[in-house]
């Protein structure tokens, strides 16, 4: 009668291997097991940056996202405690895109005057649905900005890649440093009871603030976001072209940031 295989038998070679590499840097914090780690994980470097790298202009470089990447990586295998029973995938890959994101904001990739229009636009939305007591059309957007439907759309095409952010950008609460930042929202694997009340908050925010968009951009949103599809196969599913729906997805990024931004009533 034939052995029954490691798999056959509920064993993963790998995945205890990996355990043992766990081990033995967390227990003596030796050179060769980090650096065995670090090329084990670096598949999901190259995950967040190809990610990150699908709402950025073409003269950025993937390789150079990887790159920034890998400073997140291995301050995530130092940081990362086996113990706590959390994946490590979940934990690294908010440190990853942290990095890519601050690295590019340090080399300031978007221009002064990209920026301010996304400013311009955001604010434009929140003071609309604070008159309107709805979400704005294009056409009210517009005139409140004075430029037509058109000089709109191409607007949100030179901004759409704006969606990146600082982690100390605020996304929720007042401009005087009082607010939610993004890097509030991205967990260090250590609980904190008022912490993890102002991430539910937040959360509640955020799902209202969806649920008040249209249905063509909460499923771009959904679809980008929760199923994982690129701008460009989203475009393939809606039957439109990924420039559409990077307009699409940029509009509705700006009426998240105007309505986290509002007050609380």
């Amino acid at each position: 009668m034939p052995e029954p295989s490691a798999a056959a038998a509920g064993l993963d070679p790998e995945r205890d291997a990996v355990a043992d590499l766990w081990r033995d840097y967390k227990a003596s914090a030796a050179g060769e097991a980090r650096e065995r780690l670090i090329l084990h994980y670096s598949p999901l470097v190259k995950f967040v940056a190809g990610r990150v790298a699908a709402g950025l202009p073409q003269s950025i470089e993937q390789s150079d996202l990887v790159s920034y990447g890998i400073f997140g990586l291995i301050d995530a295998i130092e940081k990362y405690d086996p113990e706590r029973g959390f994946k490590f995938e979940t934990y690294a890959i908010s440190r990853i895109k942290g990095a890519i994101i601050d690295e590019l904001r340090s080399i300031d990739w978007v221009p002064r005057s990209v920026r301010a229009k996304a400013r311009a636009i955001e604010r434009a939305y929140g003071k609309l649905e604070h008159e309107l007591r709805r979400t704005p059309d294009d056409a009210e957007v517009a005139a409140e900005l004075g430029m037509t439907e058109d000089e709109l759309s191409s607007t949100l095409g030179q901004i759409s890649f704006v969606g990146l952010v600082a982690l100390d950008d605020v996304v929720a609460g007042g401009d005087d440093g009082s607010g939610t930042t993004v890097g509030d929202t991205i967990s260090d694997g250590a609980f904190d009871p008022a912490a993890a009340f102002e991430v539910d908050e937040m959360k509640r925010l955020l799902a209202d603030a969806i649920n008040r968009m249209s249905d063509r951009e909460r499923l771009v949103l959904t679809l980008y976001y929760y199923e994982g599809l690129t701008l460009a196969e989203i475009g393939d599913v809606l039957g439109v072209t990924e420039s559409r729906i990077c307009q699409i997805h940029t509009k509705a990024i700006l009426q998240l940031r105007s309505r986290l931004a509002e007050p609380p009533s």
